[in-house]
């Protein structure tokens, strides 16, 4: 095979690889919705205000700044937000707030520098999920998705 047929073919390949199907990139889409994506410090935020509907009894981390506030349709209330308070702390409140205040958490998972835990409680279902901003001096972002059962 001549050089530029094998060119073709890898990159025939390649891209037939990377290709996805529309549930594949709407599970991307939903995961996307999970991960923080707020990367401003708290001490740039720019506070916003819960989206009507979103369970105002959800213990948000202390210091929590929402800087993003989301209706989605079927897709839930989404925030996410900054607070100044380390990514251990942020866990730690989540892990004891979340069950006091009669959230169920289940399906968690804990990296040294994030985390996230389906939730639910008796009128809603969701998901949170936390990251560590280490260019903010170890404050942390935190994501909510809140569905109405």
């Amino acid at each position: 095979m001549r050089p530029v047929a094998w060119i073709s073919v890898a990159l025939l390949v390649a891209l037939t690889g990377c290709s996805s199907t529309s549930k594949e990139k709407d599970a991307d889409a939903g995961s996307a919705a999970l991960k923080p994506a707020s990367t401003a410090c708290a001490k740039d935020a720019q506070a916003k205000q819960l989206p009507a509907g979103f369970p105002t009894d959800f213990p948000l981390p202390s210091g929590t700044i929402v800087t993003t506030a989301e209706d989605r349709g079927s897709g839930g209330l989404v925030i996410e937000g900054v607070t100044p308070s380390a990514f251990t702390a942020v866990l730690h409140d989540l892990q004891t707030a979340l069950p006091a205040k009669g959230f169920t958490p289940d399906n968690g998972e804990t990296e040294p520098h994030d985390a996230e835990s389906d939730w639910s409680s008796a009128s809603y279902t969701g998901r949170w999920a936390i990251r560590e901003l280490t260019q903010c001096g170890g404050q942390t972002a935190v994501s909510v998705v809140a569905r109405k059962k």
